[in-house]
């Protein structure tokens, strides 16, 4: 995979940069709003060493963090110093294959911590975590980006951790779970809780149906939902040197449905046309019915059939979809309706609505001729209904990064506040960090920080305001 990407340099942004910098005092066009003061945290796949069959997944993470102020604007990115990345750096190669395999060469006393923490970025109970979903979070110091170790509270969880832990807007307690949780490529799944000063609360496993590469899931004031979609994992594979995970679409689409006060042996299982889900935009109680807004892909990119057979390309791009579930007891079926035939992804709501109804939702938007990931072009602005309420694109090969919305201050009303996105300019190779109007994006960014290099493709990340 790694091979596709770096081929394709000339006219994507997937390949990693060699360098780590600190950028002070960054040029801006248009103007800063003197109210945006904090840090947009940005994570992502940055291979410090090309590996033979490695997947753009498990890239090694580099943070980029753009700082506001007043006004201005400053710039830091840095590796994460993984035990993996260490590794590899004291031995000037890559000794890590694809999720976390050695390669066949490397020394048999190196870690075998194959850890990358490339995925998101979030702040809770007063420490800034990088997160992937593999293992447990990474703490990070605010500022220097320096790694301060593992965060386990206390060795009150263990396993692995998502890449997608949902942040309970009134309470403040963080739910999180983790798949793989009994060993790699296993059923079983974990799920806990954080409470706002972080403390572990709750943290105990369950078996799903099977095993599943399970990105994200969906938090309801009351509920809890965890997708387990045909992404499946078998240690045969691993073990015959095949891909270890691939896309059986006979296996079904299951969603497991608990409430947040129940026990995980309560969980009830729905079923539902096959598809894949990597990231979930927002997901409400409606009466007896739980609505979940996702984006969809009727087959999965990036992951082959187990026989190596690559899935349909007109079928590996992800949609504006609605899941609803209903709880009465009547049917174990839950509905999939698309709302847009826009190909998108990397959608976000306006965090303090998280698990609520919501007006506003945003998210990436894609050329439906190109490769999904590399071609996001665009942002969409929805209502509760999914209708467009906006849409902007950028020039032609030009690409953009997940839209963070920032809200004006604390008490304004949803939606009334920006969106942060990072660009790359492909003419000129080199990236800006956007500044839009998050119920105007059609008028384009209210201003632009601009990099001298770029920033690579990523996922996620998230903005933390100045105290």
């Amino acid at each position: 995979m790694l091979d596709q990407v770096t081929s394709n340099t000339a006219r994507t942004n997937l390949a990693p940069i060699p360098f780590e910098a600190d950028a002070p005092f960054l040029k801006i066009t248009g103007e800063l709003p003197r109210e945006l003061n904090g840090t947009l945290y940005r994570n992502g796949p940055n291979p410090q060493f090309e590996a033979p069959g490695a997947h753009w997944f498990v890239g090694d993470g580099m943070l980029h963090a753009f700082h506001l102020e007043n006004g201005r604007a400053s710039y830091r990115n840095r590796w994460v110093r993984t035990p993996k990345w260490q590794a590899e750096h004291d031995a000037g190669r890559a000794l890590f294959g694809g999720f976390g395999r050695k390669l066949p060469d490397a020394p048999a006393d190196i870690t075998t911590d194959g850890g990358v923490a490339n995925t998101n970025i979030i702040f809770h109970g007063g420490r800034l975590l990088a997160l992937e979903e593999g293992h447990l979070p990474t703490e990070i110091e605010p500022g220097t980006l320096n790694r301060l170790g593992y965060c386990d509270y206390k060795g009150a969880i263990s396993g692995p951790f998502s890449a997608h832990p949902k942040i309970d807007p009134v309470t403040g307690e963080m739910v999180f779970f983790g798949y793989n949780a009994a060993g790699p490529l296993t059923p079983a799944l974990s799920y806990g809780a954080v409470s706002p000063s972080g403390v572990v609360t709750r943290f105990e496993r369950f078996e799903a149906p099977y095993a599943s590469m399970v990105h994200d899931f969906i938090v309801t004031e009351n509920h809890v939902l965890f997708p387990i979609l045909p992404i499946t994992g078998s240690m045969q594979r691993a073990m015959r040197g095949q891909a270890p995970y691939a896309w059986e679409p006979e296996k079904g689409a299951y969603v497991g449905v608990m409430k947040r006060s129940g026990a995980t042996n309560d969980i009830v299982w729905f079923r539902a046309e096959t598809c894949y889900v990597f990231h979930v935009m927002n997901a409400w109680e409606d009466g007896n019915r739980i609505i979940a807004d996702v984006m969809q892909f009727e087959e999965a990119p990036l992951f082959n059939h187990p026989d190596g057979s690559p899935t349909d390309p007109k079928k590996n791009r992800a949609r504006y979809c609605r899941w609803t579930f209903d709880l009465s007891g009547n049917t174990d079926r839950f509905t999939q309706t698309y709302l847009d035939d826009l190909t998108g992804e990397f959608p976000r709501v306006d965090d303090r609505r998280a698990g609520f109804a919501s007006n506003h939702g945003w998210y990436a938007c894609a050329n439906p001729d190109l490769p999904m990931f590399g071609a996001l072009s665009g942002i969409v602005h929805v209502d509760g209904r999914g209708k467009r309420l906006g849409h902007y694109l950028l020039p032609a090969g030009d690409t953009i990064s997940e839209p963070v919305f920032v809200e004006r201050s604390a008490d304004a009303a949803e939606g009334d506040g920006w969106l942060l996105a990072v660009v790359w300019r492909a003419r000129e190779n080199r990236s800006d960090l956007a500044v839009f109007n998050a119920t105007d994006v059609e008028a384009g960014p209210t201003a632009l920080v601009h990099l001298g290099h770029r920033v690579p493709d990523g996922f996620h990340g998230n903005w933390v305001g100045a105290e």
